[in-house]
């Protein structure tokens, strides 16, 4: 899961998703609140999910947490 979501976040910035680091936040990743909800709706379309975002949710350890405690 955290794997697609690198590629979902990298193709968005157009980086290489080696690049991403899970454990990195959105903000120091330069992706601003407008992006994330972009981001947001493409991986819950990816995984079939709802997310309720929140200021705990700020990096992709935390978001794939949350998507696995969904299901």
């Amino acid at each position: 899961m955290k794997e697609k979501m690198k590629e979902i976040i990298a193709e968005f910035l157009g980086k290489d998703a080696a690049d991403i680091k899970t454990d990195e936040t959105f903000s120091d990743m330069g992706i601003d609140s407008l992006d994330i909800a972009e981001l947001v709706m493409q991986i819950e379309d990816e995984f079939e999910v709802s997310i309720e975002m929140s200021q705990e949710i700020n990096t992709i350890d935390a978001l794939a947490e949350y998507i696995e405690n969904q299901k």
